[in-house]
C-alpha cells in the first residue's frame, strides 16, 4: 500500500505519528507493509541570522524521529538556549523567534548544504538519514516559497504593511487581523522531485488536520499539485481541523477569516472540493453538502497516542472503503 499525505507542522506531524503507529500494529499485512510519503509545506520557511529555517519539515522530521519537544509540539526535546542568549546580548533581532541550540545545528547543516548548491530535497534526505522518520519526507518544492501577510497599518488609514508569516504567527500570535495572505513565489514554483509521482501512484491520499490556508493550502498552490490530486486514481480523505467552529489547534480561524471562509468543517472541506472524496468531522458538526462526498463522524482530538492512531486508522478505513466502492462500480 502506497500512502501519500500532505502535511503542515504540529498537527500534521502528530497525525502522521499516529498513522505510523496504526500501520505497525494493524492486523492487515498490506497496512503493515505500507510505504508512506509525506509532502510537506515549505512556505513557512524563513531566513533568520543567516540560517535557513524550515519549521514544517523539521516538525515532521523531529516528531517521527523521536526528537520533538512533546509539550510544545515543535523544536527539540531537552533543548538549551545559549546561542539565543548570546544573540540577545549582542542586540541582534529578531528576538521574538527563539532558536534552540540543538535546532541551530540542523539549520547550520541545511544552510551550508544549500549554499553548496544542494536542493532542499537533497538536504532533507540528508537530514533524515539521522532521524529515520519512517516515511519518505519531501518538500513541496525546491524553489523558495514564503508566506507573507498584509496587515492593516494603524499609522496609515486604509493602508497595509507586509510581514513574514512567522512574524504574524509567532510575534503577533495572529491577533492582528490579516487583510491578505500570499504565498510569494508559489505561482512560479515547481513541485519537488517525486511529489507528483507520489500523488499519481498512491493507493491512498490523506490530508491530516493541518492548517487549510497556510499549510495544505500553500502546497496546493504549487502548480501541478492540485491537478495531480484531482487526477489521481486514489481516494483522497481528509480530517477536519475544526471542531464546533474552532480550530483543533493553533489559529487557523485567523487564516480562514483572511480569505473569507467560515471556521466550520463544511467550509474547510469546500476548499478541497475538486478532489476530496472522504471527510472526517466531529460529532455535532454540520457535514458538507456535496454529492459523492462521503462524511464520517469520529473523535478528532489527538489527545494521546491511542486516540491519534485511532483517528489515522479511521481515515485509512474510509479510504479503503471508498476504493472498494470504486472497484465494485
Amino acid at each position: 500500500m502506497q500512502v501519500t499525505a500532505l502535511a503542515g507542522g504540529v498537527g500534521g506531524a502528530r497525525f502522521l505519528r499516529g498513522l505510523l503507529a496504526h500501520l505497525r500494529t494493524s492486523a492487515d499485512p498490506r497496512r503493515r507493509d505500507a510505504q508512506v510519503t509525506v509532502v510537506s509545506n515549505t512556505a513557512d520557511d524563513t531566513t533568520l541570522h543567516g540560517l535557513r529555517i524550515c519549521p514544517d519539515l523539521d516538525s515532521v522530521m523531529y516528531t517521527l524521529g523521536g526528537g520533538i519537544d512533546e509539550v510544545r509540539g515543535w523544536g527539540r526535546s531537552d533543548e538549551s538556549y545559549g546561542v539565543a542568549g548570546e544573540l540577545a546580548a549582542y542586540g541582534e533581532e529578531p528576538s521574538w523567534f527563539t532558536l534552540g541550540d540543538k535546532d541551530v545545528a540542523t539549520h547550520l547543516v541545511r544552510t551550508r548544504m544549500l549554499a553548496e548548491g544542494r536542493t532542499l530535497s537533497e538536504v532533507t534526505a540528508r537530514l533524515c538519514e539521522r532521524w529515520r522518520p519512517g516515511v519518505r519526507l519531501l518538500p513541496m518544492s525546491d524553489d523558495v516559497v514564503e508566506t507573507h501577510v498584509d496587515l492593516a497599518d494603524p499609522d496609515d488609514p486604509g493602508g497595509t504593511r507586509r510581514v513574514h508569516f512567522q512574524e504574524w504567527w509567532v510575534r503577533l500570535h495572529a491577533a492582528v487581523p490579516a487583510v491578505r495572505i500570499e504565498a510569494v513565489g508559489a505561482a512560479a514554483a515547481r513541485p519537488a522531485p517525486g511529489v507528483l509521482e507520489a500523488l499519481a501512484g498512491a493507493d491512498v491520499v490523506l490530508l491530516p488536520p493541518s492548517n487549510p490556508v497556510v499549510s495544505i493550502g500553500t502546497i496546493l498552490q504549487v502548480p501541478g499539485v492540485r491537478e495531480a490530486l484531482a487526477g489521481t486514481g486514489a481516494p483522497v480523505v481528509g480530517v477536519s481541523p475544526v471542531i464546533a467552529g474552532a480550530p483543533v489547534r493553533g489559529m487557523a480561524d485567523a487564516c480562514l477569516a483572511a480569505i473569507g471562509v467560515p471556521t466550520t468543517a463544511a467550509a474547510v472541506a469546500g476548499l478541497y472540493d475538486d478532489f476530496l472524496d472522504g471527510w472526517l468531522i466531529a460529532e455535532g458538526d454540520e457535514p458538507p453538502v456535496r454529492a459523492g462526498l462521503q462524511v464520517r463522524r469520529r473523535p478528532l482530538l489527538m489527545s494521546d497516542p491511542g486516540a491519534t492512531a485511532a483517528l489515522a486508522g479511521a481515515a485509512l478505513d474510509l479510504a479503503v472503503e471508498l476504493d472498494r466502492k470504486d472497484r465494485a462500480a
